[in-house]
């Protein structure tokens, strides 16, 4: 399996509704924040799971994906790359078909082998790195800039 993004992924997690992103912080000025605010603002039905805390914004914070009630339609990975195969194997258990692996710039994110070998075994569709809001509309100069960039060196998939 490959880390470059397919953008038919990405319209077919980001088409679902319920969303749940792991790795969803408090802190304004983490990136597990603005995720987390960005899909809410965006009108979806968005979930929060991290163990260190049990609100956001007023919201519940379960403390790991089998806590949270009901079904999911996809799951955004915002954790470390050594945490994301586990968040994966966790996403198999609830029956979870599709998968975001966040990595921003210059950092690894959650995209990991072991990761990205646990999607295909189990037919996870999966968006191996990559940030959505570089496809949220609508879409901000710096995720205009940062999507460009990525299709410049490759790892964003040309729509066919």
């Amino acid at each position: 399996m490959t880390d470059r993004v397919d953008p038919t992924a990405v319209a077919d997690l980001l088409s679902q509704r319920r969303l749940v992103v792991v790795g969803a912080s408090r802190d304004p000025r983490k990136f597990g924040n603005t995720i987390y605010r960005s899909l809410r603002d965006h009108g979806y039905d968005v979930t929060a799971v991290n163990p260190a805390v049990s609100e956001i914004d007023g919201e519940v914070c379960y403390p790991h994906l089998a806590a949270v009630p009901g079904d999911i339609d996809a799951v955004i990975v915002m954790v470390n790359e050594s945490k994301a195969a586990d968040i994966v194997r966790a996403c198999i258990d609830r029956g979870v078909q599709r998968v975001w692996l966040f990595k921003g710039l210059g950092a690894p994110g959650a995209v990991s082998d072991e990761a990205l070998r646990l999607c295909e075994e189990h037919d996870i569709v999966v968006v191996p790195g990559a940030c959505p809001l570089m496809f949220l509309e609508p879409v901000g100069w710096f995720h205009r800039i940062h999507r460009a960039a990525r299709h410049a060196k490759g790892s964003l998939a040309k729509v066919s």
